[in-house]
């Protein structure tokens, strides 16, 4: 094994940030903007598809802890590694698509944890909803436990033994809504600037005794892949039903078009969007009309028409059941 003076989650320089300002937009792509103060990184990715952050602290030697915030369809990383890494993934908000061996899918959404060791982690990352939300603890086996040791003799937990059981074969382990791992990573968020560090510190190994508690190869079961081939006919047609909000596409007529049955593409399709697709598209109708509320002067039957409702009256009940006030009083609170 060579011999590393510093993480690779670490700058050198107690900065945490893997890569350098030269180096960052061909990891990620698009255009990215770094600043650091105060032992923190901030990463900020551009491009014609949205925006994401990240912002990164060393908690220990060789323990990172980044909160992501993504409001885009997908980035690119060429981000890889040959160290020994394990990596916990908690998502708070949103959705976010995994590759996995074997030509499938699984989705990762809010109050899931995922496990993994950025065996493949290069490539395009999809956030069906445009947007993802969440935090990742990054473990750099060559530093870690001995920082571990040093801060708290005594912690019995092997992080080779956690890698070896939750990441096998180059397969993620997920764990999907889980109230202990979500109570514990919910936390993170919570911590006052100036202590947030040492409370990083104190959550990241409670999450590592949490692991430690389970037995992977009895919670498996609770995960759905989706072949890609599919995935991609329902991402066909999801694009066909958003794309004209005016003209009202049935669910039965998507199905149809993907050349599905009916129920293999609600399914499918509530696997990477997270509801069902009538749901998903007047959630769509939904945004769209508060948007326009907002941010046009048309009248409000023009903007229903224009997110599907004939009818200004039915247009109006939809609104008050998202917003919980109509068209009209939405628009005067603003």
């Amino acid at each position: 094994m060579s011999y590393r003076a510093k993480s690779i989650f670490t700058d050198g320089t107690s900065t945490a940030f893997p890569f350098s300002l030269d180096t960052a937009p061909s990891v990620f792509g698009g255009e990215v903007h770094l600043a650091s103060a105060s032992g923190e990184t901030v990463m900020r990715v551009e491009s014609d598809d949205g925006f994401g952050e990240m912002r990164f602290t060393e908690v220990l030697p060789g323990i990172t802890v980044s909160f992501n915030d993504f409001h885009m369809g997908r980035c690119i990383s060429s981000f890889s590694t040959e160290s020994d890494v394990l990596c916990i993934d908690w998502c708070r908000e949103g959705r976010i698509e995994q590759p996995v061996p074997g030509g499938s899918y699984a989705y990762v959404s809010s109050g899931d944890l995922k496990v993994d060791d950025r065996a493949s982690h290069t490539g395009e990352f999809v956030f069906p909803t445009r947007r993802y939300r969440g935090v990742t603890i990054s473990f750099d086996l060559s530093f870690a436990p001995d920082s571990i040791r040093k801060a708290l003799p005594g912690f019995a937990v092997d992080l080779f033994e956690v890698k070896r059981r939750f990441c096998k074969e180059g397969r993620p382990f997920f764990l999907h809504a889980n109230n202990q791992a979500s109570h514990i990573a919910a936390e993170l968020y919570l911590a006052p600037v100036k202590v947030r560090k040492a409370y990083c510190q104190i959550k990241s190994l409670e999450l590592l005794l949490f692991l430690d508690s389970l037995e992977p190869d009895l919670l498996v079961e609770g995960t759905e892949y989706y072949p890609r081939s599919k995935v991609a006919r329902v991402k066909e047609a999801h694009d066909l039903m958003v794309s004209n909000l005016s003209e009202s596409i049935t669910v039965e007529q998507a199905a149809k078009g993907a050349g599905m049955s009916l129920t293999a593409f609600k399914q499918c399709f509530r696997g990477v969007y997270g509801s069902s697709p009538a749901a998903y598209v007047r959630t769509v109708r939904m945004e769209l009309a508060a948007k326009m509320l907002r941010e046009t002067d048309a009248n409000v039957s023009e903007i229903g028409a224009q997110v599907g409702y004939e009818s200004p009256s039915k247009f109006s009940v939809a609104f008050k059941g998202f917003s919980g006030v109509t068209p009209s009083e939405y628009r005067r609170r603003q």
